[in-house]
């Protein structure tokens, strides 16, 4: 009996046999020119494919591109990167976001250097016993940099085969089926490429809006295409939104200096560097927030600047006032905090939310 998390729908044999060599085809026609991607027939760089894994959690491969160029320029191997300082990484990372996942690459380059002799382990089991290396991101290093026969399931990948087979069951719900459908597409052969033939796929045909079904090699048994709401798949559960929560920035200039500080390791924003403020409390009112100013030496008058600042993490949304002071040339920074020349704030591993407050209390 057919699960009831797939329409009744059912292709035929004969066309479900010929999709991983029409998907290949189609992928030896159309394949994308990425960074990190050799050209065909070449064996890919497991250094690459899993820095460019690591990068694209969460990123798309437009904001990527840059940074892994940067990256790879800056450390070409994984040598390199882990005999880098963390505070390095964390400093070419800013502006990516979700910075875990920079303190989890240094410490993988590190086990890699430390623990396998700078050589990567070619088996699913051994990635993922290193730092940060999740089930879908040692398939896709298995799949792609070593052939292993294994299919990782990333955003595109569930898009591709929710409709393919029409899967009525919710996402997250819904991701040990879709795996189990994905490895269908496997062929005897070329496991790297069926996987990037179907994220390929998904970013150019397979889009989440008004796909382009005719030029789809996989068109012709699609359920949902067959049905005409290609677009209502992926199905997915209500999104929670986080309670909005509230805090406040300080911009303390000494001159042609501002004030930071590092966060603590752990936690959001682990490692980053920030300007000092107060906690991030939903409720939390302006006169509570002012009262987390930092305490400097002498008279300090502090003026609120119009507007607030936004930003949304992936759990809450955030608001920030934002407060300004100028202090004397000879002001020492207070404990644990740091002055630095604005002119150099580039090189800082500021997130993209202490960006924001910045410009905002600077005027940029």
């Amino acid at each position: 009996m057919r699960s009831p998390a797939i329409v009744k729908a059912k292709p035929q044999a004969s066309a479900a046999r010929n999709r991983p060599a029409l998907l290949l085809d189609w992928y030896d026609r159309h394949r994308r020119r990425l960074p990190w991607r050799p050209p065909a027939g070449e064996r890919a760089d497991p250094y690459r494919v899993w820095l460019s894994e690591i990068m694209l959690q969460q990123t798309g491969v437009k904001t990527v591109g840059p940074y892994f160029e940067k990256f790879v320029a800056r450390w070409p191997d994984v040598a390199a990167l882990g005999s880098a300082s963390q505070d390095d990484v964390l400093r070419m990372w800013a502006g990516l976001g979700y910075y875990s996942r920079a303190r989890n690459l240094h410490a993988c380059a590190v086990a890699v250097l430390r623990d396998h002799g700078g050589v990567f382990p070619d088996t699913e089991q051994g990635l993922r016993a290193l730092p940060g290396i999740g089930p879908y991101t040692a398939a896709a290093i298995s799949a792609i940099a070593f052939d292993v026969r294994t299919m990782p399931v990333d955003g595109n990948i569930e898009r591709v085969v929710s409709r393919l087979y029409a899967v009525e069951e919710p996402l997250p719900q819904a991701k040990p089926l879709i795996g189990e459908l994905a490895a269908t597409l496997l062929g005897p052969s070329r496991a790297g490429d069926s996987a990037q033939a179907l994220m390929d796929l998904g970013s150019s045909i397979c889009t989440p809006k008004k796909p382009a079904c005719a030029l789809c090699p996989l068109s012709e048994d699609c359920v949902a295409r067959a049905r005409g709401d290609q677009e209502a798949f992926p199905r997915k559960a209500p999104k929670r939104t986080g309670t909005l929560r509230r805090g406040a920035a300080f911009i303390v200039t000494r001159g042609e200096e501002l004030l930071v500080r590092t966060r603590a390791e752990k936690g959001l924003l682990g490692g980053m560097t920030e300007v000092p403020g107060s906690e991030w409390l939903a409720g939390q009112d302006d006169k509570a927030a002012l009262k987390q100013a930092p305490t400097l030496k002498g008279e300090t008058r502090w003026h609120r600047k119009t507007g607030v600042v936004t930003h949304v993490f992936t759990h809450f949304p955030l608001e920030l006032v934002i407060y300004t002071t100028d202090v004397a040339a000879r002001t020492r920074p207070p404990g644990g905090m740091r002055f630095v020349p604005i002119a150099t704030l580039a090189d800082e591993a500021l997130p993209n939310v202490m960006r924001k407050a910045i410009a905002h209390g600077l005027g940029l």
